[in-house]
């Protein structure tokens, strides 16, 4: 997928996993934020929201206003940042160590002519965080949902917009799977192990 941006949002407070602040935590070597950023490597701009400050170059960092404002809070911090010349903008949580470039760029050729694109999961569940969008359809949300005063969620976000749904065949934890738990960490590890192993 050539010509798009991508907004990492890696803040957020990790209440399961004591507080740390987890993009930071390490997998075989590499932190999950650090993981993120090699998935939308063809990026431009990359925006980092929230977290670590201390982003490698070329990546821009912002937070979020207010700080720990939350996801929506986030997604409007970070698509200021981008500026406005992207016309598709992947959106990614920091804690996503399975994401891939392969990953992001099925989304993107799913895209076509909708809002947007994610993962969804057997059950059907949306993964929220692991998508591609136009962003001007997210800013206009963003402007809706700001002018009726909601405190928005972001289900609340993309609930009106067009969003193709992506299923996901591949073998191992999905592109989606984040680390909420020290039990999440653990199998991640076992299983890059196992892939580099094999």
């Amino acid at each position: 997928m050539a010509g798009f941006a991508a907004v990492v949002l890696a803040g957020g407070s990790a209440r399961r996993m004591g507080g740390s602040d987890k993009p930071s935590l390490v997998v075989a070597g590499r932190s999950l934020r650090d993981r993120v950023l090699d998935a939308v490597a063809a990026a431009d701009p990359t925006v980092v929201v929230g977290g670590r400050t201390d982003v490698p170059p070329g990546v821009r960092y912002t937070r979020e206003d207010p700080p720990g404002g939350g996801p929506v809070a986030a997604v409007a911090a970070g698509l200021a940042a981008v500026g406005p010349e992207p016309q598709v903008v992947a959106l990614v949580a920091g804690d996503l160590p399975m994401l891939t470039t392969a990953a992001v760029t099925g989304l993107g050729h799913a895209l076509s002519t909708a809002d947007g694109a994610l993962f969804v999961d057997a059950d059907g569940r949306r993964q929220l965080l692991c998508g591609v969008w136009r962003p001007d359809s997210l800013r206009r949300r963003l402007t809706a949902l700001a002018s009726a005063g909601h405190g928005a969620s972001m289900r609340a976000l993309i609930e009106p917009l067009r969003v193709v749904e992506v299923s996901w065949a591949g073998d191992g934890p999905p592109p989606w799977f984040d680390c909420d738990t020290e039990e999440d960490l653990r199998m991640v590890r076992e299983w890059l192990t196992a892939k580099r192993a094999g």
